[in-house]
């Protein structure tokens, strides 16, 4: 028998599963963390894609910048009953970025500097990579700090008037050396203190892979493999790598998929903003 369920938080989605209640909660937009619990014993992919589901039934998954319109949810259960339905996914419009004043060199990298690019890339995939059973990104998150947003997730960025690659963080106006803190609890996977473009970067796994990546740090105050808990300091704002200015550029991933922070935090309460 089929019942329904429907997305506990903003977005609001109708989905048949073939066994008991299952309650969706996240945003089903582009940028946008999903995740739910099944029965014991369950399966489930995602436009074909297997997600990882833990022992307790919690699976999660996450959609692109540019995520189509419509992704196929399909669950099924330990008897083998199935049932699939088409996700309708939010599509948004990004705004244009004009950021004037970057270092050419940072804007087109040397041929010297090539192989350093490449093998920090490595190094901050590897770290997005790794895969472990915790679930803190399902508890309430809290701004890693407070300030003026300066730049948006998704918008499109023009380098000194070359067009580059969309942005895919949250940039936070902050003095250097204003501290960052830890926004829900996890395990720090990468503490680098310089890379080509994103400066000092950190990036803590939250769990089924889920990630929070900080960068432009002038210093990192963790380790790699260290346990943080919400609100431990983590790091200090700064200007490092493609950066023009003092702020935190706070980004989360889903494996491979990069969303958006606003989605799944909310919006930062005026009333502590500081003054």
């Amino acid at each position: 028998m089929k019942k329904w369920f429907v997305a506990s938080l903003s977005v609001l989605a109708l989905v048949p599963v073939c066994y008991g209640d299952l309650d969706l909660q996240g945003s089903l937009k582009q940028g946008g963390l999903i995740w739910a619990t099944v029965a014991p014993g369950s399966s489930a992919t995602l436009d074909g894609k297997a997600l990882v589901i833990a022992d307790n039934g919690l699976m999660v998954a996450g959609f692109d910048r540019d995520a189509k319109p419509a992704a196929t949810l399909k669950v099924c259960s330990a008897a083998g009953a199935c049932d699939e339905q088409v996700l309708t996914i939010t599509q948004r419009s990004y705004d244009v970025q004009r950021v004037n004043g970057v270092p050419q060199k940072t804007v087109t990298p040397p041929a010297s500097v090539l192989e350093r690019i490449r093998r920090e890339g490595a190094l901050v995939s590897k770290a997005r990579s790794q895969f472990s059973t915790r679930q803190d990104f399902v508890k309430e998150f809290k701004w890693p700090l407070l300030g003026p947003i300066t730049g948006v997730f998704g918008s499109q960025r023009v380098y000194n008037g070359s067009p580059g690659r969309p942005h895919y963080g949250l940039d936070i106006a902050a003095p250097t050396g204003t501290l960052v803190s830890a926004p829900i609890d996890g395990v720090v996977t990468l503490a680098y203190p310089d890379m080509f473009y994103s400066g000092g970067t950190l990036i803590i796994d939250h769990g089924l892979g889920v990630s929070s990546t900080f960068i432009h740090l002038s210093k990192i105050l963790v380790e790699e493999g260290q346990l943080v808990k919400q609100g431990d300091p983590i790091a200090e704002v700064g200007a490092t790598g493609r950066a023009t200015g003092p702020h935190l550029d706070w980004r989360i991933n889903w494996a491979d998929q990069r969303l958006d922070p606003a989605l799944i935090i909310g919006p930062m309460p005026a009333q502590l903003m500081p003054e």
